[in-house]
């Protein structure tokens, strides 16, 4: 294993036993940050999810949302945001919440750890950009 992934894994696993369950994001986000992890850009329905660290470029291929050939949705931002809100309050899990992102017609989705911000993208280069708190850690 490389030291990319080792130090993926551990920022992971830190940001999951310490994050509450409504509204944890932005403690993920912070945990990935501290640890060197710049970016994350989630594929969608595939599910791949490329990593930029410091140490290097880390892919990780989850299980695809569908398979086979699909059409596409049409980017909905009021259903994007819908989501969204469900996913902050704790209402759906990560699963969900990617499956929800996908029937609203996102494609990809890119987290700018520096920035604190996420850019959800449709097929035809639709956006929505959402910031997200800075947080401090214990």
């Amino acid at each position: 294993m490389s030291k990319a992934i080792d130090n993926l894994k551990t920022a992971q696993q830190k940001a999951m036993d310490k994050r509450p369950k409504i509204g944890g994001f932005p403690y993920m986000a912070e945990t990935l940050r501290q640890a060197g992890v710049t970016r994350n850009i989630w594929f969608l329905p595939s599910c791949q999810s490329l990593f930029i660290t410091k140490e290097g470029p880390v892919m990780f291929q989850d299980t695809p949302l569908t398979i086979g050939m699909m059409d596409v949705p049409k980017f909905d931002r009021e259903v994007l945001i819908a989501a969204l809100r469900a996913d902050q309050s704790g209402k759906t899990t990560f699963r969900e919440f990617l499956f929800a992102s996908w029937s609203a017609g996102v494609i990809r989705y890119d987290v700018n750890f520096i920035e604190r911000t996420v850019t959800y993208y449709g097929w035809n280069d639709e956006n929505y950009v959402e910031a997200y708190p800075h947080v401090h850690l214990d």
